[in-house]
């Protein structure tokens, strides 16, 4: 489903992944983990890039619009599957069918009172959980989701997590808590200074095992 051969990319003349191998299988769970700065949003940047179609995305920064409502900040996952009148129509007045979806997704992350309300008036973790909304009703074959969890409490992470890896058949996420990796994920990529260092089954590793990846 992934394949990528001797992948270099630079920003500002600097190398940021070097000789990049990977390939990913339809319906493989993987984790990138690594220090900030490792590589990890770089690489999927450029898994998003050549594989965009039908491919789902949570940004780290959320690319949310804070005017607008929850229910709406969702709605545009689907943006372009609709004609541009049904869009214009769903702004003044929403749908029926797309809101009782929304409805729906947004009830299994907990953020059902929120449905009309501006995304600017939401805590960090909310607008997070806004984002993986987005995802959900996007939907498609593969997720590529950064830093998922980063603004949410441990149980809400495992709400997360479990609803995308329910929804999806093939994931991607970068991530900085192994212990969530290794419990969602069947896969592990470490990197380090661009570089993918390791590449093992979750089933094989423990959390000790990837401490060296943060070590200082």
């Amino acid at each position: 489903m992934i394949f990528l051969k001797s992948e270099n990319v630079s920003y500002q003349n600097i190398k940021t992944l070097h000789n990049i191998e990977l390939t990913v299988k339809k319906g493989e769970k993987l984790a990138l983990i690594g220090h900030s700065g490792s590589g990890k949003s770089t690489l999927l940047k450029l898994i998003y890039e050549r594989y965009s179609d039908n491919t789902a995305l949570v940004p780290q920064d959320y690319g949310l619009v804070n005017h607008l409502s929850v229910y709406h900040n969702v709605y545009m996952g689907q943006l372009n599957q609709n004609s541009t009148w049904y869009n214009i129509v769903n702004l003044v007045r929403p749908w029926q069918k797309p809101l009782e979806r929304i409805s729906i997704i947004l009830s299994q992350l907990q953020l059902e009172d929120y449905l009309f309300r501006p995304v600017g008036q939401l805590s960090g973790g909310q607008k997070q959980r806004v984002a993986v909304a987005r995802s959900l009703f996007q939907g498609g074959n593969l997720l590529l989701a950064d830093e998922p969890v980063s603004s949410v409490d441990e149980k809400q992470s495992q709400v997360v997590l479990r609803q995308l890896c329910n929804h999806f058949s093939t994931v991607v996420l970068a991530m900085h808590d192994t212990q969530l990796a290794l419990a969602f994920c069947d896969r592990i990529i470490g990197l380090e200074k661009g570089k993918i260092v390791l590449d093992q089954p979750s089933h094989k590793l423990a959390s000790q095992d990837l401490l060296a990846l943060y070590a200082e």
